[in-house]
């Protein structure tokens, strides 16, 4: 007897390719009227499973009868290349940066050149 309390969160049911196969051979060699509608009601399933079942039986994709459902898992390099393009952003802030701090040593010594050689020059005058 299965238990009648409600879960807080629903379980997804999963078919095994090998079920999915069983369930689609089962319907499509079912002869007599109704007897699809009491293999659903047998076990469990609705119309729209078998439907997308027998379009992947009919396409060959048995390996896509076992996919899983949800997003793809993303490519295990994926989070590697965000880390190193954040790495390299920061790296090219930084020589901005410094780019234009040593801009300014150059500036800062050019007039400290040009105020020395007029000081030098106005104590060779006097």
């Amino acid at each position: 007897m299965p238990d009648p309390e409600v879960r807080e969160r629903p379980v997804r049911r999963r078919f095994t390719a090998e079920y999915k196969r069983r369930i689609v051979e089962e319907a499509n060699t079912a002869a007599e009227p109704g007897a699809v509608g009491a293999l659903l009601r047998r076990e469990g399933l609705y119309s729209s499973h078998l439907v997308e079942w027998r379009r992947l039986y009919r396409a060959g994709a048995l390996s896509g009868l076992a996919r899983p459902r949800g997003r793809p898992a993303p490519h295990p390099l994926a989070a590697e290349n965000d880390r190193l393009r954040a790495t390299i952003e920061r790296l090219e802030a930084r020589l901005i940066r410094a780019e234009k701090v040593i801009a300014v040593q150059g500036n800062v010594s050019a007039l400290l050149r040009e105020l020395s050689l007029e000081s030098a020059g106005q104590t060779d005058g006097r």
